[in-house]
Parts: structure tokens; C-alpha cells; sequence
């Protein structure tokens, strides 16, 4: 029996082991906004893609409010705390809430990606999109500019998940920015599907 439980302990502890690390650099919409961290898509997203045969370590380096800019500032300790294999950048909404430059938030996630390679991880990129407050012209260079960026550095773009949320109000918290507790679930599916393209 002893034996059995040790056998068993070395297989998961292997398991485990050779697991990789997905970084998560975002902000509100990655980080529990108003909701216990445990119910955030970050936190059940390494059991949705377990289900799918991947084995992620997933780290939530996410924090409401921040931008590309505190992105930045964040990312060196978090790339030599936690070595991960991947960082998945889900940063520039507060930017564009504030009406940055769309090249300084491009210059931004050229500078975060570089930081990633810099670090021996490949990053990976999320389209973000804004509400059109600040015109039509603002919101298709803030939208284009992910694209962009992607193209320029050649790293996948993945697609804005709170697209798919958004068009089912139940989902949105009250101040129309956020996804509810609910939605999470959807949402952690919906980026592990993403992600298997590029894991």
C-alpha cells in the first residue's frame, strides 16, 4: 500500500513538474474584479485546459486598474519570480479608458513583448477594444492597434473575450465593463480554446 501511494505521489509530483507556466499580465477583466479570486476565469482555467490535455500551471499576475505602463513596471519581477514558459498580455483598456496616444500603447506592448522574449517566454497577445465614448476615430486606432502590434512582432493575437460576453447583458456587471461572476466559466473556456492553438 505504502508502495502504491509513493508510485502515486512520484507520478503526480512528475506530472506536475513538467507542467508549463502561463503568466496572465492583465488588468480588471483578468484579475476578480468585485468577485473572490477563485471565481475568476484565470483561476479555472488550468482545469478547463487539463480537460483538454494540457498540463498549465496558471499565474494570475493581474491587477485592476493598470495599464500598459504598469505593466511595465510589474513584469521584471514577475518574469523572475515565477520563470514562466508564456505571458499572455491582456492590458490597454484603462489605457484607452483614459484616452492615451494608441502609439504610445502600441510602443507599450512592443516593450512588454520584448521584455517576455527577453526573459526566454513567448508572449502571446489579446485584441482589447474600448466603448466607442471617445469617437469613432479613437476607437478604430485604439482597436487597430493590436493588430498591428502583433504583426509587427509577430506573436499571436488572441480574440477579445469580453466580445462574446457583452452581447448577453445577464453576463456584464451594472457599470457595463465588466463581466459577472457567472461568465467566467464561459470565459475560461473560450481562452483555453484559444490558447491550444499556441501552447
Amino acid at each position: 500500500m505504502f508502495r502504491l501511494l509513493s508510485l502515486a505521489f512520484i507520478l503526480l509530483f512528475s506530472y506536475s513538474a513538467n507542467a508549463s507556466k502561463l503568466l496572465i499580465l492583465g488588468d480588471s477583466l483578468s484579475a476578480g474584479y468585485q468577485m473572490p479570486i477563485e471565481k475568476a476565469w484565470p483561476s479555472l482555467l488550468p482545469d478547463v485546459l487539463l480537460a483538454k490535455g494540457q498540463n498549465v500551471d496558471v499565474i494570475n499576475g493581474s491587477i485592476s486598474g493598470d495599464t500598459t505602463g504598469n505593466g511595465i513596471a510589474r513584469l521584471p519581477q514577475l518574469l523572475s519570480q515565477h520563470q514562466p514558459n508564456y505571458v499572455l498580455i491582456e492590458l490597454g483598456a484603462n489605457d484607452g479608458l483614459r484616452g492615451f496616444p494608441p502609439n504610445l500603447i502600441q510602443n507599450n506592448l512592443e516593450t512588454l513583448i520584448s521584455m517576455v522574449r527577453d526573459a526566454d517566454a513567448k508572449p502571446l497577445l489579446m485584441q482589447i477594444r474600448v466603448l466607442p465614448n471617445y469617437g469613432k476615430r479613437y476607437t478604430e486606432a485604439f482597436a487597430e492597434l493590436y493588430p498591428k502590434t502583433a504583426a509587427k512582432t509577430q506573436v499571436p493575437l488572441l480574440p477579445f473575450f469580453l466580445e462574446g460576453v457583452i452581447i448577453k447583458p445577464e453576463w456584464m456587471m451594472q457599470d457595463g465593463l465588466h463581466p459577472q461572476p457567472e461568465a467566467q466559466p464561459w470565459i475560461a473556456e473560450f481562452v483555453a480554446k484559444e490558447l491550444l492553438n499556441h501552447l
